[in-house]
């Protein structure tokens, strides 16, 4: 482990949720010791046992917890601009989907990527999280739909945290579509259920997750998927109410997942039964753009029943191709109309908890020293700018 060191110069937004809005110390110090926080507060409260460390001055620039973007798919083969382009053309992404174009045109490329293939394609991608100060990814599988590459997919996301800085957490999405000539419930059957026990057996899953759509699979089958995650002890999250109002948020809620994504279709009782269930919604900015969806999330609902609100980038090659973290803030802002504040609340301590982590999103003593430094001295900024990346520097336990 470096040896400790104190943080000085900076405009802290904690993000502790009992500080309101930002949790913003002005005039702050932070103490870092062991790859975790010691002590947050105003700079003049400093403790002496820190006085006599080292000490890195950052000029008034405003301190975040690092980024978390809580829902990925960016280990992939391949990419579908020619579908953006059919898109424009006034095709609907049903339509894409229902003629052998969008997950499984993706899956036709990826079942053909070799291990090497994806992490070159998938490193670019890491790369540019971490530049907009992203400390942690989630990383779906789900464009293989049989066993052989969706286990080549887990483990080239778990491989990427050995190549960078990163942290990476992993959702085994064997219900992300039907292939082609398979019954869906044969499907789920023969070779969703039996993957995801395999997977597990190799460490591969963090969480299992789901798509519940008309174009996917319906309530009853991804029930089954997430009996088989229970009995595994593997917490489930759902892609929920994308499209249409499918039941996929009611379903999240009875099963107590981490989170339901998306959720544009979600209604009051939805978010309801969220909050009943301690269950996040993830907001998706990036797809409902790129989809021209018409109908947004229901944020005041979600507000109303305190669900706390994530918000990702939903990085995938077909509805959302959005590799900024820092623009889908924005977008939440200008599209859902959430808050600066709600919104980095989104990519920090609840995109945390959508996860499932208990040691990052917010910057309080014991937590990891995940932190993003940026060049503006006011939070709200992060939501503001329209590709701009202002980060200055970023510290991933503990080391800069």
């Amino acid at each position: 482990m470096p040896a400790p060191f104190v943080l000085t110069g900076l405009a802290a937004a904690t993000m502790a949720p009992d500080a309101g809005g930002y949790g913003l110390i002005r005039d702050a110090a932070i103490a870092v010791a062991d790859g975790l926080i010691a002590w947050v507060g105003p700079a003049t409260d400093l403790p002496a046992a820190f006085a006599g460390i080292m000490q890195q001055t950052y000029d008034g620039r405003l301190v975040t917890p690092a980024l978390i973007d809580c829902h990925t798919h960016i280990v992939h083969g391949g990419n579908r601009a020619r579908e953006f382009e059919m898109r424009l053309n006034g095709a609907s992404y049903a339509e894409i989907a229902r003629a052998g174009g969008g997950i499984i045109s993706t899956v036709t490329a990826t079942r053909s990527a070799s291990m090497e293939d994806l992490l070159a394609s998938a490193l670019p991608r890491v790369d540019a999280l971490i530049a907009q100060g992203v400390g942690v990814v989630e990383i779906k599988s789900g464009y293989g739909l049989e066993s052989a590459t969706e286990l080549r997919m887990l483990r080239a996301a778990r491989r990427l945290a050995d190549l960078r800085p990163i942290r990476v957490v992993t959702s085994f999405l064997g219900a992300h579509a039907v292939p082609v000539g398979m019954d869906a419930d044969h499907y789920i059957d023969t070779v969703c259920i039996p993957t995801l026990a395999a997977a597990h057996a190799e460490g591969l899953v963090d969480a299992v997750d789901g798509f519940c759509e008309g174009i996917a699979f319906d309530p009853d089958q991804i029930a089954r998927v997430f009996d088989a995650a229970n009995a595994l002890g593997l917490p489930v999250k759902l892609h929920a109410e994308q499209l249409s109002h499918s039941g996929g948020t009611a379903l999240a809620a009875r099963y107590g997942a981490l989170s339901a994504d998306h959720v544009e279709y979600a209604t009051a009782a939805d978010a309801a039964a969220l909050a009943a269930a301690g269950t996040v919604a993830v907001l998706l900015p990036g797809a409902f753009y790129t989809i021209h969806e018409t109908q947004a999330p229901p944020v005041q609902a979600f507000r109303d029943h305190r669900v706390p609100m994530a918000v990702g980038t939903d990085w995938n090659p077909g509805s959302s191709p959005l590799g900024s973290l820092l623009l889908a803030m924005n977008m939440a802002c200008t599209l859902f109309r959430m808050t600066p504040a709600e919104a980095l609340a989104g990519t920090t301590r609840h995109a945390a908890r959508a996860l499932g982590l208990t040691d990052c999103g917010v910057i309080a003593p014991g937590m990891r020293a995940d932190l993003a430094i940026w060049n503006v001295a006011d939070p709200a900024e992060l939501s503001y700018g329209i590709g701009i990346t202002p980060l200055h520097s970023r510290i991933f336990g503990g080391v800069a």
